[in-house]
């Protein structure tokens, strides 16, 4: 890590710690007790093995299907600062660009659209294509691809409710899904043996608050701050626990208050023992209320600015401190450098953004290479990757992203024991001679080498990394092979009859 980078982050820390705590509501003795609690349990097995999870954006703004692709969201936050949330390659954030005059989402709205058509008429549209969506056929896919849970979208920052909710948005009654989406793709993925967890956007909500924002100042000075937000969003969860009990209880960019907060975690785990969430629940309602201050804020813009350009691209420092309370961190298209000792989830599309772009080409999908590699790294380094599907408006799968699940469920099937269960070695990464990358986990047996390569004939020498004692060694997928010790490498001979694309896995049992 260079100089610049460590002087980025340390001044991003005392930033964000001035949001999360300087802005901080106080939390009264029995919110810090509850927490306090909380912080003693230990993360549940069940997620810590998973490691491959997927996620679901689906709602209104699959209609449109729209967002600009000329940078991917690292790219848009570095060099579009200004007008960010206008060069975002994130579809479910049409609406936000949809207020902005110049911005290429407005543009194709009123080319394709017209100039008065409300966003309001995709939820219609997207009601009505219901009735071609098959959740059975999504979860056969799902845990073909060996994926170990699924996190569905409930509620994005547009509002829309994916259930049949007894609390509808009361300034938008209609928007919400007659048909119980939530509950359906519940039971079709439990009944494959998965787990089944909901994302629900609880800082932000158009249809309550149709405020928007260019930049990350500006959109956080937009956020919801009435008092009777936070019941509505409280209530949402409460229903969404009670209906459904999600393994996963996943939030997005914030929560609207305390009040309740720590009180609804604390019952969530009752309900559900062996649920998580992740850290996405920091209190920003304070800084929202400061921000409407324009001097405040244009200062801390600037501040924000220098620094962003100063670190270069770096979403995940955003997100650098977390709420007082949560399971895993959450690193939102980005990599992970070293082993974290706290449990991460790395989560992305298979493109530049989440939801179904239509105008977004193929070229700049993950190759079966860049998402296998991408999985054995975050494994490697104690994370899971929650690998993100966009399906179309009326529920379809593009071929692509279909040909990609079925792509890493076949190497998983070959190579899940290197995966599932796994743990991260002393080190995360190594080389052959002939330098291929490799990356390291383990079980309480066997320390797995998987070089990310494809497989050839002959011997491989995996350099300096004899583990504490070695009886076998096995080639995953085809059996024991050939080996020997050279000093600190360990020389494998690999078959000839034997073809691996994209990665192998050399077992070293102990």
């Amino acid at each position: 890590m260079n100089f610049i980078r460590v002087i980025f982050l340390f001044l991003i820390s005392i930033i964000a710690a001035f949001l999360t705590f300087g802005c901080a509501e106080p939390l009264p003795p029995e919110q810090e007790a509850i927490i306090n609690e909380l912080n003693q349990r230990e993360l549940p097995a069940w997620y810590d093995r998973a490691k491959f999870g997927i996620f679901i954006h689906w709602g209104p703004y699959a209609v449109p299907a729209f967002a600009p692709i000329d940078s991917d969201i690292n790219d848009a936050l570095a060099n579009h600062y200004d007008d960010f949330f206008l060069h975002m390659p994130y579809v479910e954030w049409y609406w936000n660009a949809l207020q902005f005059e110049g911005s290429a989402t407005r543009q194709y709205h009123v080319e394709n659209y017209g100039e008065g058509y409300s966003y309001d008429n995709f939820g219609q549209i997207f009601k009505g294509a219901l009735s071609e969506w098959h959740p059975e056929e999504w979860a056969n896919l799902f845990a073909a691809a060996g994926a170990r849970y699924v996190v569905l979208v409930t509620k994005h920052h547009d509002g829309f409710l994916m259930w049949p909710s007894d609390h509808p948005n009361p300034k938008k009654p209609n928007w919400y899904s007659d048909r119980d989406i939530v509950g359906e793709m519940a039971d079709a993925v439990r009944d494959r043996g998965m787990k089944f967890g909901i994302y629900y956007s609880g800082g932000v909500d158009w249809a309550w608050n149709p405020r928007s924002g260019r930049t990350l100042v500006d959109f956080t000075s937009a956020l919801p701050i009435d008092a009777e937000f936070v019941p509505y969003v409280e209530t949402h969860l409460r229903e969404l626990i009670t209906r459904y009990k999600p393994a996963v209880l996943w939030n997005d960019f914030s929560y609207p208050g305390n009040q309740g907060l720590w009180e609804m975690i604390r019952d969530y785990y009752e309900a559900v023992p062996e649920g998580v969430v992740n850290d996405r629940w920091s209190v920003l309602t304070p800084l929202a209320k400061r921000f409407q201050n324009s001097w405040l804020r244009d200062i801390f813009h600037g501040l924000l600015k220098f620094l962003i350009q100063l670190g270069g691209n770096n979403l995940s420092a955003l997100q650098s401190t977390p709420p007082p309370h949560y399971d895993f961190r959450t690193l939102e298209y980005t990599n992970m450098e070293a082993i974290m000792a706290e449990k991460a989830e790395v989560t992305r599309g298979m493109g530049l953004g989440f939801g179904y772009n239509q105008i977004e080409p193929e070229c700049v999908k993950l190759s079966e290479k860049e998402l296998i590699h991408s999985l054995i790294d975050i494994v490697s380094k104690n994370g899971n990757l929650l690998l993100n599907v966009g399906p179309k408006m009326n529920g379809d799968i593009q071929d692509i992203e279909r040909k990609r699940l079925e792509q890493v469920g076949a190497w998983l099937a070959i190579n899940g024991t290197a995966i599932y269960a796994s743990k991260p070695w002393i080190q995360a990464e190594g080389k052959t001679t002939s330098g291929n990358d490799i990356r390291f986990t383990q079980n309480e047996e066997t320390v797995f080498a998987i070089i990310l390569n494809d497989l050839i004939s002959g011997p491989v020498r995996i350099i300096n990394i004899i583990p504490d004692s070695l009886s076998s060694v096995e080639l995953l997928g085809y059996g024991p092979v050939t080996w020997n010790l050279d000093e600190t490498d360990i020389i494998v001979e690999l078959p000839e009859e034997v073809i691996m694309r994209v990665a192998y896995t050399v077992a070293l049992h102990k």
